[in-house]
């Protein structure tokens, strides 16, 4: 009797490593699944009575306002305490999920608790080698992009609460953030958060060391090519590569930046012409912020807020007329003018508007020689921005804090030393004027000024929604 083939039984053994999953562009951290983690702002009334009539007339003593707020600080100081505990121990843990809860623990607590300078100093800045090394070790040897991920955020955002003059931090994250970038087997949101922290770490902590500067301003334009390292570069990544270029252009002298010997322009035209919304608009910037640079060249110190006029700017400011980057600006000049009011189906209707926005402010600075206007509103006052050197200095430590950038931006001195040209001295001053019954009346979510601000959203909502849905009577009235 003859007998069959023997089917094989071996499987198909094509394995997908755990580096080529791909988080999606628009991953935070926020986005891993997590136990429920009060906000700084739920912080605020973590240890409040419960709101009835009783306790309600009990908070109103200033005693006991003085009380929560002592129990509040010791809630914030032994949170970020046992987050950081935890942390450290993760180069020990086995358990990839217990190593990812406790990064993203501690991205929040660094984030929404180191509020004073007890807990920056005798915490994050004593333990700040043991942090490093916990981090670093997930970002070189975990195999999981998620945990990757999120100990990068932790180091930028380490770097905002540590501060200046904190060159022993530079030095022990630069060479691991620069191998995590260049590893292109790793995921391109890796690789973007090891660029972004990279970037803050020299922004915030390092004092003096331009060359380390300079070097981490060329691995960007490396990046932010079409193919390096012999393989496609993903577009959300070369836009933070430009992003990242960007910040870092703003610590160094402007003839770097706009001088003779400025080379990014090529590859920002190259950048502008591309399909990508994020790509396009991280260009755009970085265009506004080279020609905003080339303006200023040449001026005495004070002279500029003096010239308001556009006509004045163009003819007593910095000129790209007669040099070898003369023909590429008109260009771009050009291009960004397209931009700003390009129309068609090949984009959605929220992408049109937003890459609308976005280049009508470049265009006013590229093409009029004019000043940017961004408004920061924060509980307390608002900060006004009128150049691209702030603006992208905000936009890159808002992204780092995410949630925390409120309660950071009026509590660490290191944003006031930041945006000190934006007025942000006014920051403090607008924190000390509030007593600690008026910050809990008006900077909890849960305070009379929310619920009342909410209530009117919520109103005009409806009253819009039935404008939308109103309908003709028998009588021919509109009905809304």
């Amino acid at each position: 009797m003859a007998r069959g083939k023997k089917q094989s039984t071996k499987k198909n053994t094509t394995t997908i490593g755990p580096e080529t999953s791909m988080l999606p562009e628009d991953y935070t951290i926020a986005s891993i699944e997590s136990s429920s983690l009060e906000s700084i702002f739920t912080l605020h009334n973590h240890n409040a009575p419960p709101t009835n009539d009783n306790n309600n007339n009990n908070n109103n003593n200033d005693e006991d306002e003085d009380e929560d707020e002592e129990n509040r600080l010791d809630k914030s100081f032994e949170y970020l305490t046992d987050a950081i505990t935890d942390v450290c121990d993760v180069p020990t843990e086995k358990r990839s999920k217990v190593r990812l809860m406790a990064l993203k623990t501690a991205f929040k607590a660094l984030t929404c608790h180191a509020t004073c300078e007890e807990s920056r100093i005798n915490i994050v800045e004593y333990q700040m080698s043991e942090i490093v090394h916990a981090c670093v070790w997930s970002v070189l040897k975990s195999s999981k992009a998620t945990e990757q991920y999120a100990a990068c955020r932790c180091l930028e955002a380490m770097s905002i609460v540590l501060g200046s003059n904190q060159e022993e931090f530079v030095e022990e994250v630069m060479d691991s953030l620069i191998k995590a970038v260049k590893a292109t087997g790793k995921d391109g949101q890796v690789r973007s958060a090891a660029l972004r922290a990279l970037s803050m770490s020299l922004f915030v902590c390092s004092s003096s060391d331009s060359s380390s500067t300079l070097f981490v301003m060329g691995l960007c334009m490396e990046v932010c090519r079409e193919r390096w390292r012999g393989e496609d570069v993903v577009p959300y990544l070369r836009a933070t590569a430009l992003r990242c270029w960007s910040l870092l252009a703003t610590t160094v002298d402007d003839v770097y930046v706009a001088g003779e010997e400025s080379n990014i322009l090529p590859r920002l035209q190259e950048c502008l012409d591309h399909s990508d919304v994020g790509l396009r608009a991280a260009a755009g910037e970085c265009v506004a912020l080279i020609h905003e640079t080339r303006l200023n060249m040449g001026l005495e110190d004070g002279e500029g807020d003096e010239i308001r006029n556009a006509s004045e700017r163009k003819y007593r400011r910095g000129s790209w007329d007669g040099t070898e980057w003369e023909v590429i600006m008109d260009e771009l000049k050009q291009r960004v003018s397209e931009l700003a009011v390009e129309y068609g189906h090949h984009m959605s209707k929220k992408a049109k508007k937003e890459q609308r926005s976005i280049f009508r402010d470049i265009v006013a600075t590229v093409v009029e020689d004019g000043e940017p206007s961004h408004v920061v509103s924060f509980r307390g006052g608002d900060i006004m921005l009128n150049s691209w050197h702030d603006i992208v200095q905000l936009d890159f430590v808002r992204h780092c804090l995410q949630q925390g950038f409120q309660i950071q931006l009026m509590t660490n001195p290191t944003l006031y030393d930041i945006f000190v040209g934006a007025n942000g001295g006014m920051l403090s001053e607008a924190v000390d004027r509030l007593s600690q019954l008026e910050k809990r009346l008006y900077m909890s979510k849960t305070s009379d000024v929310a619920k009342a601000k909410d209530k009117n959203l919520r109103k005009k909502r409806l009253n819009r929604e039935n404008q939308k849905n109103a309908f003709l009577s028998a009588d021919g009235d509109y009905i809304s």
